[in-house]
Parts: structure tokens; C-alpha cells; sequence
């Protein structure tokens, strides 16, 4: 080094901002500065207070030493995993990777070994929580240039439900086929054993791109045993924070689809790891990202070196958003998200390539987000999934 002096964590600060994101910031003595996102839906307080306890280990730490803070921030504190602790890690070790390819002038992906692909095929959300006027809406889509996208199998549904639920599934899904484009169907864990394996065989004949979270992750054993019984490919992976957390179900076979989320589970260092351990299974890769424009940069950098990967989510227009903040308001470079054809480019920018409006972040922070996912009951006023 010549003599000088290394560059060192001076600053850690985190942003909630509208419609439900966390942002993180980095800065070094030196005046690098990285941007991640830690969203955790329903959950950003205790991710903040995560990142400031964070901020103990890691002002004066090496901001080049990215793994290093990953490994220290999930193995010195005694309490490992899960939700909070792995989201604060995300935005971290984003910021840090955005930090050093910066530094460097290239994209982070290329840090990554380089891509192994052009673009990036992607699909977008219909339906929301209560889809209704699906087709619709897939047209809309569809002259946006995508050309698959998700939605909900169903709305709030009991552990066995009345057939109708069913067959408003199948139309729904015949619908978004009947428009010309390929769909995904999210059952967001809504649905519990007694149901799950009639609606995978109802929707079976209509060739769907993939079944999601047809079961809670809490119940590998179950879902191996749905495996048994479909041809639809099986995903899930955003309640699953770590590569220890979705060991169980590649040792299973119990999935065919690795979704983690890039702001929930351990950010790019983990992720990577995770894709790679699914490629021992033939597991393809389809990270989780229905939040902010840092999440899906870091999944794009994934995605572009990662040969395993199919296709990646993204928020543009999606119900959470609202109509007042969409995935591009905060930054100021909105055409790197861009859809042709189904894809988008790679990420040609130093760093997650993410020009955030830093100004309007500090603003809309000032009065900090507090959202919650809906309660839902069923007819006898019993909790159900959301």
C-alpha cells in the first residue's frame, strides 16, 4: 500500500422508506459509498435495530474484506439465522459488494466470474392478493414486453375448502394462458396438506411455469411427498434465509425451484452460495424479489454469472407498490429495469449499477414506513394465511 493508510467502515445507516422498504448505506473514511437493500416485509424496526448492533462490529472494518463481515456478523453473535438477522446481513453485504465494484469501475457481476448470459429473462406480478380480472391485466403485461407472470392461486382459503375454490383457480390460470403468456401461480403458503395436492392436479393439465410455496417451508416432509404426485416444477425458498435452510429440501427432492430472496437471505455472498449448492441437485435458480430497485440489482449481478438461474421477479407495478411509489422512484437511472422481449439488459454501471436519489430517500425516511400485511379470517372468524 505504499504506505497508506487503508480505507475503513465509517458510516452505517438504513432508510425505511415507502411502500415497504430498507434501505442500507455504507460509507467509508475515504468516501466510498455503497447502497443495499434489508427489506423484510412487515419487519423493517427489528432489521434496523439488527443493523445497528451490526454497526458495533463493523465501523472500522475493511470494507474490501466483504466475506470476512459476512462470516463475522452470522458467527459472532452466538444466535444464528433466520429472518432478521440474515436481512441485515443482505443489505450489508450488498452495500459492501456496490462498495468495492465501484471502487473498481465495474459491475458487480463481473466480480462474479463474468456472465454467462446476454440478458435476463424476468416476469412481473398480476391478480395482487385477491386476483380477479387476470386476464386483463396479463394482456396489459404482455404489451409491456413481458412474457410470463405470476399470480396468487387463491385468496385466504381454509385447511379444506369448498371445490369452488378450485375451479375459480383453473379459470383464472386457462384465462392468463388463453392471453398468450406463461404464468407462475403462488400459492403463498395460504394453502395447507388436505388441499395442496387437488389444486396442483387441477391446474396440472394447464402447464403452469411453476407451483410456489404451495406448502409452508415449515413442512419439508410434506412437500417432498407433493413432488411425488405432480409434473409442475416446485419453488420456494423466500422463508428460507440460508443455505442450511434449504439443504433439507435438495437432500429431499422435494423442490425443483430455489427462490431465495436476495434482502432476506444473506444478500449476494449467500445467494451465490445457495445457487450453487442447488446446481449439485439440478436445482434451477429463480431468486424472490417482489421489493425495492437494490434487491433486484443484486439479483441481476446473480443472475448474469450464474448458469443454473431461469428467470427473476420483478416489482414493476406490482399491488404493493401502490400508485403513488413505484420500483424505479427513488433512483435515478429507471431504464436499467427496462423489459424487451421478456429480458432485461445486464447491469452496465460500477457497482448494483442503482443511481439512488439519496436526497429523496433521506426525505421520504424522515417519516418512516410502518406496513403490515392484511389479517385475514375465515368465516368463523379463524386466523388464515396471508
Amino acid at each position: 500500500m505504499n504506505g497508506e493508510a487503508r480505507d475503513r467502515i465509517c458510516r452505517i445507516e438504513s432508510f425505511a422508506v415507502l411502500p415497504r422498504w430498507l434501505f442500507v448505506r455504507i460509507e467509508t473514511d475515504q468516501g466510498a459509498v455503497g447502497w443495499g437493500e434489508a427489506t423484510l416485509e412487515g419487519h423493517g424496526e427489528a432489521v434496523q435495530g439488527a443493523i445497528d448492533a451490526a454497526r458495533d462490529r463493523l465501523i472500522g472494518h475493511d470494507p474490501d474484506r466483504i466475506e470476512d463481515a459476512w462470516q463475522m456478523l452470522h458467527r459472532l453473535g452466538f444466535y444464528r439465522g433466520g429472518p432478521v438477522l440474515l436481512s441485515a446481513i443482505s443489505g450489508i453485504d450488498q452495500a459492501l459488494w456496490d462498495i468495492k465494484a465501484r471502487k473498481l469501475g465495474v459491475p458487480v457481476y463481473q466480480l462474479l466470474g463474468g456472465a454467462v448470459r446476454d440478458r435476463i429473462p424476468v416476469y412481473a406480478w398480476i391478480g395482487g392478493d385477491r386476483p380477479h380480472d387476470v386476464a386483463a391485466a396479463a394482456a396489459a403485461r404482455k404489451a409491456q414486453g413481458f412474457t410470463a407472470v405470476k399470480m396468487n392461486a387463491t385468496e385466504e382459503i381454509g385447511w379444506l375448502d369448498s371445490p369452488a375454490g378450485i375451479e375459480g383457480l383453473v379459470e383464472r390460470v386457462g384465462l392468463v394462458r388463453d392471453a398468450g403468456i406463461d404464468v407462475g401461480v403462488d400459492f403463498h403458503g395460504r394453502v395447507h396438506k388436505p388441499m395442496a395436492r387437488r389444486m396442483l392436479q387441477a391446474i396440472e393439465p394447464l402447464g403452469p411455469l411453476f407451483a410456489e410455496e404451495v406448502l409452508l417451508s415449515e413442512h419439508p416432509g410434506a412437500i417432498a411427498q407433493l413432488a411425488q404426485h405432480t409434473s409442475i416444477p416446485l419453488a420456494m425458498g423466500e422463508r428460507l434465509y440460508s443455505r442450511w435452510d434449504f439443504r433439507p429440501f435438495f437432500e429431499s427432492n422435494a423442490i425443483d425451484i430455489a427462490q431465495p430472496d436476495l434482502a432476506h437471505a444473506g444478500g449476494i455472498s449467500e445467494c451465490r452460495r445457495i445457487a450453487a449448492m442447488a446446481e449439485t441437485y439440478d436445482v434451477a435458480f429463480a431468486p424472490h424479489c417482489p421489493i425495492g430497485p437494490l434487491g433486484l440489482a443484486a439479483c441481476l449481478h446473480v443472475a448474469a454469472a450464474t448458469l443454473n438461474f431461469v428467470i427473476q421477479e420483478m416489482s414493476l407495478g406490482i399491488h404493493y407498490n401502490g400508485p403513488s411509489q413505484d420500483l424505479a422512484s427513488l433512483m435515478k437511472n429507471p431504464a436499467m429495469f427496462d423489459v424487451s422481449n421478456g429480458t432485461v439488459a445486464l447491469p452496465q454501471g460500477a457497482g448494483l449499477g442503482v443511481e439512488i436519489d439519496e436526497d429523496a430517500v433521506r426525505e421520504m425516511a424522515r417519516t418512516p414506513h410502518r406496513w403490515r400485511n392484511p389479517a385475514w379470517r375465515g368465516p368463523d372468524g379463524e386466523l388464515r394465511e396471508w
